[in-house]
């Protein structure tokens, strides 16, 4: 079985940004850059699904998604934050993790699996403090990329 959604090396990072905003220009220029698409579009899209309701997870973890056209499956980018932001999360903390999911636009059930999957990576306790504690890009790949391979299993 494959994975639920593409996670790219180049699609991991830490950032240093001062607002929710920011993280969301910044994460629909990363999934731009890394995946090939239109980033005005990309950060339509996050920024319409945001208007519905604040993607933050809760725990310091927020996980903005859209559906987007001319995408073939889901594609993710992960980014850690250097400082915590305001994110207007249900749990009212400032996140410090933003896991992004883009799926095709007629992408139902795919987006809704990939969604769950993440959401179950992110809420592990073991998981969430080994992507805080991870030295760089590099390592917090290896971690995500093992354990979503692991639950495509």
């Amino acid at each position: 079985m494959t994975a639920l959604f593409t996670l790219l090396p180049e699609a991991v990072g830490t950032i240093e940004v001062d607002s929710k905003q920011a993280i969301l220009e910044h994460l629909a220029e990363r999934f731009a850059g890394v995946y090939g698409l239109d980033p005005v579009t990309v950060l339509e899209r996050i920024e319409e699904r945001e208007k519905l309701g604040s993607t933050g997870f809760g725990r310091g973890v927020a996980i903005p998604h859209a559906r987007i056209p001319g995408l073939s499956r889901p594609v993710g980018v992960f980014l850690r934050l250097a400082t915590p932001v305001g994110f207007d999360a249900a749990d009212g903390m400032p996140v410090d993790m933003v896991f992004g999911l883009l799926s095709p636009e007629a992408a139902g059930a795919a987006h809704l699996h990939a969604l769950a999957a993440i959401s179950r990576l992110m809420r592990d306790e073991a998981m969430h403090d080994a992507l805080a504690e991870a030295p760089g890009a590099e390592a917090i790949f290896g971690l995500l990329v093992n354990s979503i391979e692991k639950d495509a299993a």
